[in-house]
């Protein structure tokens, strides 16, 4: 009986190693530090590679990303807020904790809510160095920055906590860059409806413009997904209430976010699933132009 030579098979990325295991997948020879479990055997990894570059990323019923439990965007959200208001105490010491308006509510002004706030226009300054400043007067930065400033702790801690409480299940729901968008969109809706039709010289700031937004998004959606809105209506009745009923809040900065938000809901929560994205872009681009313009006509009856 002559001898037959038999030549044993080795790790095609580990040529050293012999090996009797091959991948399920390519039947490549593979050893025991290339091999992955399968549902069958085990694969190699540019097997497991490719598996993972084929599969369709999961996305939410609105064409988002799915993310669980990281909450990032609402995170990000409030610690942008918290971190603002700490620069705010800073440059306007206790005043803007236990201020005035409302026997200490909201707090008082401080130098960082005057630079930032929602204001059409106002001559204010230094003694002996009056200037003129508002939106109308070019600082166009107050329609963004006024979101994420508050008049005291407890004003913040209001917004912080419905806004924690709303984020975290829309951007669940819509998956972060949708509700990012959203939250942004609905913010400067009811920051240019206070520019809009408020008092020239009345200053406003805070969250809930982006808050209100949110929480008329939540009830377009939970009314898309054929849900209860028994959760989300009572809190919206509640708080158009508190906006009419207590002074020194913005009423149109409010209602103008609620609006915002609704309509930007309507856009991400009803586009067709065919070309969505597509869709949810280009709408609220159309929403941002056009509060952009409500803006500039302000402006122009301003001036």
């Amino acid at each position: 009986m002559s001898d037959v030579p038999t030549t044993v098979p080795v790790c095609y990325r580990h040529p050293s190693r012999e090996t009797y295991v091959r991948c399920t997948r390519c039947e490549r020879p593979i050893c025991p530090s290339c091999m992955n479990e399968a549902s069958v055997g085990h694969q190699c990894p540019e097997c497991i590679a490719e598996g993972r570059r084929s599969q369709r990323p999961a996305r939410t019923a609105f064409g988002g990303s799915v993310t669980r439990g990281s909450e990032v965007v609402t995170r990000t959200l409030i610690g942008v807020n918290v971190a603002v208001m700490i620069l705010s105490v800073a440059t306007g010491g206790a005043g803007a904790v236990a201020g005035g308006g409302m026997g200490g509510l909201f707090g008082g002004s401080t130098p960082l809510t005057e630079w930032g706030a929602v204001l059409g226009y106002a001559i204010y300054g230094p003694p002996g160095d009056l200037a003129v400043h508002g939106i109308a007067a070019g600082e166009w930065y107050r329609l963004v920055t006024a979101m994420f400033l508050h008049y005291g702790v407890l004003h913040l801690l209001m917004n912080m906590y419905a806004l924690w409480i709303l984020g975290r299940e829309l951007e669940r729901l819509l998956g972060p860059a949708r509700f990012a968008a959203l939250y942004l969109i609905a913010g400067l809706g009811g920051n240019v409806a206070a520019y809009a039709f408020s008092a020239p010289a009345q200053m406003t700031a805070g969250a809930s413009t982006a808050v209100f937004g949110l929480m008329a998004a939540f009830f377009v959606i939970l009314k898309r997904l054929n849900l209860s809105v028994a959760p989300i209506l009572p809190v919206i009745v509640i708080n158009v209430v508190f906006t009419f009923a207590v002074a020194d809040v913005s009423v149109a900065g409010h209602l103008g976010g609620l609006a915002t938000g609704a309509v930007v809901a309507v856009i991400l929560a009803y586009a067709p699933q065919n070309r969505r994205t597509l869709i949810q872009v280009a709408g609220c681009s159309l929403v941002v132009l056009a509060l952009l313009a409500l803006a500039l006509y302000r402006t122009a009856v301003l001036l």
